[in-house]
């Protein structure tokens, strides 16, 4: 099943609260929120609206609500990518290979990548 898509915001809330384990709703609007200026309000609603879309549950521990997320960083970044391919580039990757080609700074290991990358796509599709 597809998991209904997320935001920005939503994303970088997400990858927060995967670096710091099993937090509170308090601990995210000190270390998320504040940053950012946004109220505790606004962090819970955010939160409860990432559970709703099951990619956050909770769990009640020493009388207050700590929230894990539900799937790997890497899971949850494929999709935010995917849905920036399907939407804004309307499915098509070339206008990111246009702007990676015009990027002034590609590192050795980001060229690394990518070069592995290519290759395990013809890999593919001789074998298709």
């Amino acid at each position: 099943m597809r998991r209904k898509t997320i935001g920005d915001q939503e994303l970088a809330l997400l990858q927060y609260i995967d670096e710091i384990g099993t937090p509170s709703v308090g601990e995210v609007a000190v270390g998320f929120g504040e940053p950012r200026g946004l109220a505790r309000s606004t962090v819970l609603t955010m939160m409860e609206r990432l559970r709703g879309k099951n990619y956050l549950r909770r769990q009640q521990a020493d009388g207050m609500y700590r929230y894990q997320s539900t799937a790997a960083q890497d899971s949850v970044v494929q999709g935010a990518i995917a849905q920036f391919v399907d939407r804004t580039l309307q499915g098509s990757v070339s206008p990111f290979v246009a702007y990676l080609s015009q990027r002034e700074q590609v590192s050795d290991d980001e060229l690394a990548e990518l070069e592995a990358l290519v290759e395990q796509l013809q890999s593919r599709r001789q074998e298709g």
